[in-house]
């Protein structure tokens, strides 16, 4: 079942294009991983689609009804895990929830059970009490999830919930939405961590520059670039030399330098393995050398021509 139907949305900021008609479907019960560079279009997305800002064209539907931003049953069914965290540091970690509760309507005992429900589940039962200066990064952002998921949204969209937080706290993080998940939540998930979507994502839609540019399971977009294989080159000494005599070989098509390590794209099947390693070790030596399988880092890198991580361009 469709739960959200996105279509030929436009957004402009002045005379920038931030959405350029852009598609957009979930189906319920999925987990979908939204990935984009900088400056794509995804918060602007999630923004349109939750009634936070006015699209300029195209119509957004949520649970079957169109979604102007102004519908309050259709806003009492979704959550909203923002990337800066949303909580009142005056207030205990139970009265943030009291608070974010009665917003969406919950009160006397049923608001009393879902407090205590949430905490519990996002492993802060015993932190009830504490004011947030009292918490560590990793329990900031789960108070931060724990307001978001105390009315029992039917849609949970979560805006990079990770940032900034040591491995463990982002491990409980992931372990809580794939339980959201079991328990029948739909999540709309965006990171710059390409590992949390790989870990969780059901379905992948990658944007750039205001389009959705690719979408599909991750193993429907790694057969996209199957006719690539990526060379992984440790040399003693990167030289301007040693990139542009590979860049000019047969079937290379793109040498990316991290200080004395380089990622070789080539065609399948052109044999550049041998003649990667022949250049190299003219070159000054090789370290190590090894060819791998496309990941979805990959296609991200061939579709954008950036890393997730940092936007750049190589």
């Amino acid at each position: 079942m469709t739960i959200v139907h996105m279509k030929d949305i436009v957004k402009r900021y002045g005379n920038q294009l931030v959405l350029d008609y852009v598609d957009l479907d979930m189906v319920e019960g999925e987990i979908l991983g939204l990935l984009g560079p900088n400056g794509a279009g995804k918060t602007t997305l999630i923004h349109a689609l939750i009634g936070l800002i006015k699209i300029d064209a195209g119509d957004i539907q949520v649970f079957g009804t169109s979604h102007k931003g102004n519908s309050l049953d259709i806003k009492r069914q979704l959550g909203l895990v923002t990337q800066d965290i949303s909580i009142y540091e005056d207030l205990t970690a139970r009265e943030n929830l009291e608070f974010f509760g009665g917003i969406y309507g919950l009160k006397g005992q049923v608001l009393k059970e879902r407090v205590a429900e949430t905490l519990s589940f996002v492993g802060l039962s015993e932190y009830a009490n504490k004011l947030p200066a009292k918490f560590s990064g990793g329990m900031l952002r789960r108070l931060n999830i724990a307001c978001a998921l105390v009315h029992r949204p039917k849609l949970l969209i979560m805006d990079e919930p990770t940032v900034g937080i040591d491995p463990q706290s982002r491990n409980h993080i992931l372990e809580t939405v794939r339980e959201l998940n079991r328990q029948g939540t739909t999540i709309l998930y965006t990171t710059h961590y390409m590992e949390e979507v790989q870990s969780i994502a059901s379905r992948v839609v990658i944007m750039d520059q205001g389009h959705v540019i690719a979408e599909g399971t991750i193993r429907e977009l790694v057969e996209r670039i199957q006719h690539e294989e990526k060379i992984s080159l440790e040399v003693a000494e990167v030289s301007g030399e040693l990139i542009s005599r590979l860049k000019k070989l047969n079937g290379i098509k793109q040498v990316i330098q991290k200080g004395n390590e380089l990622q070789i794209i080539s065609q399948v099947g052109a044999g550049n393995l041998d003649r990667v390693l022949a250049i190299a070790r003219e070159a000054g030596g090789v370290r190590s050398i090894n060819a791998e399988k496309p990941t979805l880092e990959d296609v991200f890198l061939t579709l954008t021509g950036k890393r997730l991580r940092d936007g750049e361009a190589e």
